[in-house]
């Protein structure tokens, strides 16, 4: 980097011209679907906010670049993004993706909001990263309590074998040792595997009840596609790590009925206020009614990211955005609450189930 990101140079320029947010996301690649909209959920919310006039009198600016889920390049888009100076980093499309940033975040004091993943290792408590939305712990949980509750008792766990798919393998095995059972199958996949013959007949002779998948959507539709031709009738969970929208299309036909976690109420529910504003500033973005979970996502995190670019008052720095994301407290944002505090960069513990009709759409 040409200066140092937090000296007092970058601080001022901050006070004049549009107010920088930057993204690096994969907007091209095997996770291009994520990545477009986490990109297209926040500038329907950024836009809507500028056609209003912007905050304090100055536009918002969503500088995004495309990483192609790589972490060589997320690293380096994050030095760029720096180099320019920008206020804030947003919507990095994973854990994977995030954690190359970190070192850098901590060296120039910036924060690091709404990175898209609920991985434990992003949940650790850090001055510079908030998380908005729920953990996979929260989704997990979340799904072993329901089909435990009426009656499941064989799962089956499908898992990346790294330290985020370890991770929550471990969490499945802790929710469901507490009810007094364990895994009947474990499939640990590589991510780049493209061959999954072997784990998915060793799924299906176990025999589960459900099959709870925490890989993203290419794993997860290649599990259930093999899995129905092998004769397998179990129920399909997926974390929304998968991508509402791209495991949908993986899908396709095969995917009716299968279920999936989200971490924002359903997108068809208009009568909750947060997704009907959200359906009229992507339409207006979009000049369509293409919605989406992710985008839904991602348009909470920008609105409540501007709520505290808008209490951090005209002066604004990096620092007095971070100390107005830390006083904001309990906010609710149209039927979803978020809450932030010193000690608490973990905002939103809300879980819901959706299941896949045959119009290729999650409802709940």
């Amino acid at each position: 980097m040409r200066r140092p990101a937090c000296d007092p140079l970058a601080a001022r320029a901050q006070a004049a011209g549009p107010i920088l947010i930057g993204q690096s996301a994969p907007l091209s690649g095997s996770n291009q679907e994520l990545g477009r909209d986490i990109r297209n959920g926040a500038l329907a919310y950024f836009n809507k906010v500028n056609e209003a006039g912007g905050v304090n009198g100055r536009r918002i600016e969503l500088v995004s670049l495309d990483d192609a889920n790589d972490t060589k390049r997320s690293e380096a888009n994050t030095r760029k993004l720096l180099d320019d100076g920008v206020l804030a980093l947003f919507g990095y499309g994973s854990a994977t993706l995030s954690r190359p940033a970190l070192p850098l975040v901590e060296q120039v004091r910036i924060t690091f909001f709404a990175p898209f993943t609920g991985a434990e290792p992003m949940r650790q408590f850090n001055r510079y990263v908030y998380n908005h939305r729920a953990s996979y712990a929260d989704e997990l949980e979340k799904i072993v309590e329901h089909y435990t509750t009426i009656g499941v008792k064989r799962f089956a766990v499908i898992h990346y074998n790294d330290a985020i798919g370890n991770a929550n393998l471990g969490v499945v095995v802790q929710a469901l040792k507490s009810r007094g059972l364990e895994p009947v199958a474990v499939a640990a996949l590589q991510r780049t595997q493209s061959n999954l013959s072997k784990e998915v007949a060793a799924t299906v002779k176990a025999a589960p009840g459900v099959v709870i998948a925490t890989t993203l959507y290419k794993s997860t539709a290649e599990f259930v596609k093999l899995s129905q031709r092998q004769g397998m009738h179990a129920q399909f969970v997926s974390t929304s790590f998968a991508g509402s929208t791209a495991l949908a299309q993986s899908l396709g036909k095969d995917g009716h009925g299968v279920v999936m976690t989200q971490v924002v109420p359903s997108i068809a529910r208009t009568t909750v206020p947060i997704v009907r504003e959200y359906q009229q500033a992507s339409g207006r973005l979009l000049g369509k009614k293409d919605y989406s979970y992710t985008a839904l996502e991602s348009f909470i995190a920008a609105k409540v990211l501007v709520e505290g670019i808008r209490r951090a008052g005209r002066d604004l720095t990096r620092e007095s955005l971070l100390r107005a994301l830390d006083g904001l407290g309990a906010i609710d944002l149209g039927g979803y609450i978020v809450a932030f505090s010193p000690t608490n960069h973990n905002g939103s513990d809300f879980v819901a189930l959706t299941i896949l009709g045959r119009d290729l759409r999650f409802r709940d």
